[in-house]
């Protein structure tokens, strides 16, 4: 009898079925004597689209909604049907006796292969595999730890209700706002309170008003010190007159140290990676895109084996990782990492509770690297920068803290208060392992700094009573800023502050909202878009607010640990959907596509809105049920340029057709008339110009020039 192993990929599958001893490779499987390998593409089976329960529902009608099945029915996925009914066939060999779910050990890993497992009506024993990584040592000893199947029902509860809340809200509210506005509008359970996060800020800034301020400081020639009106003040001037009167006070003057103190204080080292803390340090960093950071970590944990399990939401470790922490810090102690690493090996890891705590791991502990043996040049330019943040991160966790004297001051120059810092460093401790780069981890989240720029400095020695006369007293305007946009990094801090989605979600909601024209990059901040912002005034409030789905989440993850009731929830979600339904078709708004063009629909004549997709922009019909779509890029013809001899672009204009040059502007009628005689002879000057490149030419080359540019006008 053989045990059959659902992998997630065929790539796992691949690699289980290696371990395993799995040498005879089919269609659909790997089998050996023991074991049958196969796998998933992703999800084989999903939720039952409107469709299949009634053919009614394959045109959108308001007043068909909302859409609420008793029961949520499964269907096969039409794309990876094949590998599905392979599956099938498998599990009705008479020589399996039980299946092993070898799927990615989390919430949607465990949906993945209970609706398998539900559609081919598995009635046999079953066990899960639960491991951290992908090596083979990891493997062997997962497959002698197998754990019962029904020790993960209430995690598959859990992937249920998160499924068919998703389905019920996203589908029925976008299908009604759809409707209503006929435009493609979509709304989400996690993806519209996202957008709401991206808007309250639009607000902040759009309604703040930059005002002036000013501060003073003061020069002592080795050091600097800020003006402040007494302890706890922020040095700004709200009044020019009032600073230049500082100013002018204390120039010349001679100032008093009133004050000196110094402490001694220590920055312990940033605990090990989460999913969305590493999403964050890259883009911040290394400027990767959060669904940039999940697929290059991905490849690092399956492709290669070099870190542990990516979608954690933990940065702790586990007490029975403690034994393998030296072995892991061996594998890793090559190229960059050898120095710092042999340096830990001469003695015992410290381990601390900081970094070992039970208590604070869920599923799954933090991201570090794996125990299997690293070789730097095998990896992408990108794979090898992330797992520098990963191996980094690890390393620094046993180095001690990094130790400074901090000196405050207090200077009182006659009537005035001057302030300062500055540091002394003892011992560089855990920021020995990021070299110089260690300064980028007291950067502040979206740019905010501190606002005494003085306190970095280094302060020469002195003591209490001390004379110092005043060198020179600088005043600086200033002007306050508006909060800044959101880079990607300080959007999944506000979704995890805001618990909106998981990490193995977040970044596919931010990828959601860009590939719907919700949002746009715009240098690096997320943005939302004239749709976006119509589209956030539109839903109901309730789904715009970041509160009832960070409640649900927190219900989901009760439900996930067998203390929640999946039918309340579902009860809860059911009942919200058909009240936002309703608002939506009570609301009076109007929609107004914002990426209209000046193009007419030819079958409708209405007109064509330019949209984003991932093969480039298409023009699209704004009457939603014309459905006339074309390719947005302009056509290229056979014709070309006499300039620069490349393919010109034809164009509709107001006097018909034409044909034009993008890179050098040259247009000519498609009827064979040339556009714009003057305007042609000043570019062919400024051709002559550029090709001399402000040089005299030689009489024979420039009358070549010319001659041939004549000759061209004659031909015309």
């Amino acid at each position: 009898m053989k045990a059959l192993v659902l992998a997630e990929k065929p790539s796992v599958a691949k690699e289980l079925a290696r371990v395993l001893g799995c040498g005879q490779k089919h269609k659909h499987h790997y089998e050996g004597n023991q074991y049958i390998v196969t796998w998933a593409l992703g999800h084989l089976v999903t939720l039952a689209e409107p469709e299949d329960y009634d053919t009614k529902y394959k045109s959108w009608n308001l007043e068909d909604l909302p859409l609420l099945p008793d029961k949520m029915n499964l269907k096969v996925m039409k794309e990876t049907s094949h590998q599905f009914r392979g599956i099938a066939q498998l599990c009705k060999r008479q020589d399996v006796k039980e299946l092993i779910i070898a799927t990615d050990a989390g919430r949607e890993g465990e949906l993945v292969a209970r609706w398998i497992m539900e559609l081919v009506k598995w009635r046999k024993p079953y066990r899960r595999l639960w491991i951290s990584s992908q090596t083979d040592k990891a493997i062997k000893e997962g497959f002698q730890q197998l754990k019962p199947g029904k020790e993960y029902d209430n995690l598959y509860a859990s992937a249920v209700c998160r499924a068919e809340a998703d389905w019920l809200i996203g589908l029925n509210v976008t299908r009604a706002l759809t409707v209503k506005y006929n435009a493609q509008l979509a709304a989400g359970r996690v993806q519209t309170p996202t957008l709401g996060i991206l808007m309250d800020r639009e607000h902040e800034i759009s309604s703040f008003q930059s005002k002036p301020y000013w501060t003073v400081t003061a020069d002592f020639g080795s050091f600097q010190a800020i003006w402040r009106e007494k302890d706890g003040h922020d040095g700004r001037i709200w009044e020019k007159e009032k600073a230049d009167q500082v100013a002018a006070r204390v120039q010349g003057k001679t100032a008093r140290l009133e004050k000196l103190k110094t402490s001694e204080k220590s920055e312990l080292q940033p605990l090990a990676y989460d999913l969305t803390e590493l999403q964050r340090d890259a883009n911040k960093r290394l400027g990767f895109s959060a669904k940039q950071t999940s697929n290059v970590l991905q490849r690092l944990y399956e492709q290669h084996k070099l870190v542990t399990y990516p979608r954690t939401d933990s940065k702790y470790l586990t007490s029975d990782m403690v034994s393998t922490l030296k072995s892991r810090m061996e594998s890793i102690a090559v190229g960059p990492y050898a120095v710092m690493a042999k340096k830990l090996l001469r003695q015992p890891l410290q381990v601390t509770k900081r970094i070992v705590d039970d208590s604070k791991v869920s599923d799954h502990h933090a991201i570090i690297p794996t125990e299997q043996y690293v070789n730097i040049g095998a990896l992408t330019p990108e794979e090898r920068r992330l797992y520098d943040l990963i191996a980094r991160r690890f390393i620094a966790l046993f180095y001690p803290p990094y130790r400074y004297d901090e000196t405050s001051i207090v200077i009182q120059a006659g009537e005035d208060t001057f302030y300062a810092k500055g540091k002394v460093q003892k011992e560089l401790g855990w920021k020995e392992v990021y070299g110089s780069g260690s300064a980028s981890f007291d950067e502040t989240e979206d740019g905010e700094s501190d606002t005494e720029a003085e306190s970095g400095q280094l302060l020469p020695p002195l003591s209490m009573g001390q004379a110092l006369p005043v060198k020179n007293s600088k005043l600086r305007e200033l002007r306050t800023q508006p909060p800044p946009r959101y880079t990607e990094a300080g959007l999944l801090g506000m979704m995890e502050k805001n618990n909106l989605g998981t990490p193995a979600t977040r970044a596919d909601i931010i990828e959601k909202l860009l590939g719907t024209d919700t949002i746009e990059r715009l240098r690096g901040r997320l943005v939302p878009t004239g749709k976006g912002k119509q589209l956030i005034e539109l839903v109901v409030d309730e789904l715009r607010s970041a509160e009832l789905t960070a409640e649900w989440e927190r219900e989901l993850e009760r439900i996930a640990k067998g203390k929640g009731d999946p039918k309340r929830f579902m009860d809860g979600i059911r009942k919200q959907t058909t009240e936002w339904v309703g608002e939506v078709k009570r609301e009076t708004k109007e929609y107004k596509p914002h990426n209209l063009t000046h193009s007419r629909c030819p079958e409708c004549s209405k007109p064509l809105m330019e949209v984003k997709s991932k093969r480039g922009k298409s023009l699209v019909c704004s009457d939603r049920e014309c459905g006339y779509r074309r390719a947005a890029e302009p056509v290229l013809s056979n014709k070309r340029c006499p300039q620069c001899r490349k393919k010109m672009e034809i164009h509709d204009g107001k006097s018909g057709k034409y044909a034009q040059c993008r890179p050098c502007n040259f247009v000519e009628k498609l009827d064979g008339e040339r556009s714009g005689g003057k305007a042609m002879k000043q570019q062919q000057q400024r051709l002559v110009q550029q090709f001399s490149d402000n040089v005299t030419l030689s009489s024979s080359l420039g009358d070549a020039l010319k001659a041939a540019l004549q000759k061209g006008n004659q031909q015309d």
